[in-house]
């Protein structure tokens, strides 16, 4: 009964296997673009050969957003077939709730009869067994309708969690598509330009070439601001993803947008000082204020007191999170470890840098930690459903949609990680 519930109508599966076969198609076309872009970076920059590769990225693109149309639809033919299902097992599961309360007051009906009262009542014994007959029959019923029910409950559930990550994955490719237009609109307006202004001149060209390097200098001596560990060079922030991406897969502009989200809310949400080894309290570093919860004693306070003798810092002089309206503050640095977690990734963080302490306030040790536990929370798939509620985690320990405000705080990470992407990885990356 289920496989058969669960199996496409026939117009579906041909209309999946068509588009797979297109599919096909236009991976195969995109491949041989792969192959004119990789043969024409391997020779000396030069306007043709730069104007060669414009193009095979601009054919390129199109044929990646035709192949991501085909995908999305693909996925909406799904997720319309699951959603197709799971009314049919709600129904099923109502229909059998009806049944049983039914059959519940036939029970009742049944189970009012005592061995007195058939006694007294002069009715046949063969009426009273029937009876009993009838009550096994009910019985038996009842145990059938509530296996049916766990069954349709089970395969609804299933097909529920199907249905979310067909969702998902039409979100991924939904925003894949917006980055691949929003390249494709930049390659072609930047082979415009070249050709406008150079007007396939080499000499000119090189001119152009000077002009980039110059403003990737510029992006690369960019200040970037770490919460509660002062500013960087963007291009050693850049340098540190890099590192990190390495060794954990997690998406080097991805992570820059986590740290330059903990920089903002720094601002806003401010920063403090442990004052109260029993109580956990502190004073507020704006203005001096005593502030109640700013670390858990019985869970932060120790390893706090560890992780700041290890690097010679004063544990009462080093500036950590406030808390929020719930819960406690206490997180270190420019990555916001509470105490607590971060001595889950010290080994991690020592091995993996080569080092023999780690330090929360050190941009390095930071942004390697940073990557550990985004990768642990899901981000090493690299996709946008995956990378936001990594990103909900990293602020609240739960998933984008069981929090209104690890939402907003995802939303703003990717947004973010866009920008840097496109603003300021890429142009360093085409310099």
């Amino acid at each position: 009964m289920v496989a058969s519930a669960q199996t496409a109508p026939a117009d579906t599966v041909a209309y999946r296997a068509k588009l797979e076969g297109d599919l096909a198609v236009l991976e195969q076309e995109i491949a041989a673009q792969q192959t004119i872009l990789t043969n024409k970076q391997r020779e000396g920059v030069s306007l043709e050969r730069d104007i060669a590769i414009l193009t095979a990225q601009i054919a390129k693109s199109k044929l990646s957003i035709r192949a991501r149309n085909i995908s999305i639809d693909g996925l909406v033919s799904d997720i319309g077939v699951k959603g197709r299902t799971i009314v049919k097992y709600s129904a099923k599961i109502d229909r059998e709730h009806d049944s049983l309360a039914a059959l519940l007051r036939r029970t009742d009906e049944l189970d009012t009869y005592s061995i007195a009262e058939v006694a007294l009542s002069g009715k046949p014994l063969s009426e009273f067994f029937g009876d009993l007959d009838a009550f096994q029959y009910v019985e038996d019923a009842i145990d059938v309708s509530l296996h049916e029910v766990g069954v349709a409950k089970k395969t609804t559930e299933e097909e529920k969690v199907a249905l979310e990550e067909r969702k998902a994955k039409e979100m991924d490719l939904r925003h894949q598509q917006e980055l691949e237009k929003k390249f494709l609109d930049s390659k072609e307006a930047e082979k415009v330009q070249i050709l406008k202004v150079t007007k396939g001149q080499e000499k000119e060209y090189q001119k152009v070439l000077k002009d980039k390097q110059s403003r990737a200098a510029t992006i690369r001596a960019a200040l970037f601001a770490l919460r509660d560990s002062g500013e960087i060079q963007f291009g050693q922030a850049l340098d540190y993803a890099n590192a990190v991406s390495k060794k954990t897969g997690v998406r080097p502009a991805f992570l820059l947008a986590i740290f330059m989200q903990e920089s903002g809310f720094g601002k806003n949400q401010g920063s403090c000082y442990l004052k109260d080894r029993n109580t956990g309290a502190g004073t507020s570093f704006r203005t001096g204020n005593i502030i109640q919860r700013v670390m858990k004693p019985d869970r932060d306070v120790s390893p706090f007191f560890t992780i700041t003798g290890n690097v010679g810092r004063d544990p009462f002089n080093t500036l950590v999170s406030c808390p929020q309206e719930v819960g406690y503050g206490g997180a270190m640095g420019a990555a916001q470890f509470i105490p607590s977690t971060w001595v889950l990734y010290e080994k991690l963080i020592t091995r993996a840098l080569g080092i023999s302490v780690a330090d929360p306030w050190n941009p390095r040790d930071a942004f390697m930690a940073a990557g550990f536990l985004l990768k642990d929370n899901g981000a090493k798939s690299g996709s946008y459903s995956a990378e936001r509620d990594a990103a909900c985690r990293y602020f609240s320990g739960s998933k984008c949609s069981l929090s209104s405000w690890a939402k907003t705080y995802g939303d703003q990470v990717m947004k973010k990680a866009d920008t840097i992407q496109t603003t300021m990885i890429d142009p360093l990356e085409n310099a």
